[in-house]
């Protein structure tokens, strides 16, 4: 088991270096362009998203220990805090800075379009790089065909509840820290969403980002599209937009705070 975690670790850091690197060239290469917010967007969310893949296969699959995991989670919280450059990695996130006027209309439908992509992307991406079998746990996962069930464990207007109530407290969270120095405001908001999985992950597995969701959770079984929308996208929308202090909006993406919290996304 160590070495499976040592190489998921490897395979985690490999993501998030190939990731900063490719989102540096890109927004360097189209820098004047106004096209490099979207090219952030999506090398960000698909980091995001390979991530995800990557600890809920050892959490779920692998068997680690739950307090592992949460570290796991925490500093993954961090990471990416750190290096999103700007990018939001949420949908949710995105109408919510639409609908009060912070990101206009067709910039948040763009944003969204680069998350959903990044998502698909890496939602087939993932399952080829198991296949290489760079560990007995990537292999056994080949083996089953890269099954996995659904982590809903509740009537869906409960598991909805849930997923309303994590995103509710994490953006509670970036909208009121605000004024703190970055460098702890990553470690807050990366310590709410760790709660946040500790409290909702054993009820919907806590994703509350709709396209972190499609990439991770529609694929398993046991529930429908429609059902999963309810949940994943429904859910973290509603717990979004009724954030209380809206007065006191985020800062706009790419002014090096606000927007570079990856949480308007994780889970």
């Amino acid at each position: 088991m160590s070495a499976d975690v040592a190489v998921s670790l490897a395979v985690l850091a490999g993501i998030v270096v190939l990731s900063d690197v490719t989102r540096r060239l890109l927004a360097r290469a189209l820098a004047g362009t106004g096209l490099s917010e979207y090219a952030v967007e999506l090398v960000s969310t698909f980091q995001l998203c390979c991530c995800t893949h990557e600890l809920k296969l050892l959490s779920e699959v692998g068997g680690i220990e739950p307090g592992l995991a949460l570290t796991f989670t925490y500093l993954a919280s961090v990471v990416h805090g750190l290096t999103f450059s700007g990018a939001i990695g949420n949908p949710s996130g995105a109408l919510e800075r639409a609908y009060h006027a912070k990101l206009s209309g067709s910039r948040a439908l763009r944003r969204i379009a680069c998350q959903f992509a990044a998502a698909a992307a890496a939602r087939a991406a993932v399952p080829r790089l198991w296949g290489v079998g760079l560990s007995r746990l990537h292999a056994r996962h080949k083996l089953f065909g890269f099954r996995c069930t659904s982590p809903i464990h509740a009537p869906l207007h409960e598991a909805a509840a849930v997923e309303l109530a994590c995103a509710f407290a994490v953006q509670t969270v970036i909208t009121h820290t605000q004024s703190v120095e970055e460098k702890y405001r990553v470690h807050a908001v990366a310590a709410v969403i760790t709660t946040a999985v500790y409290a909702g992950g054993s009820v919907t597995g806590a994703v509350f980002n709709p396209a972190l969701a499609f990439s991770t959770q529609f694929p398993c079984s046991g529930h429908s599209f429609l059902e999963y929308c309810v949940v994943y996208w429904l859910g973290p929308l509603l717990g979004e937009t009724n954030t209380p202090d809206r007065d006191k909006p985020p800062a706009e993406p790419g002014s090096g705070r606000g927007g570079a919290i990856c949480c308007d996304w994780l889970g």
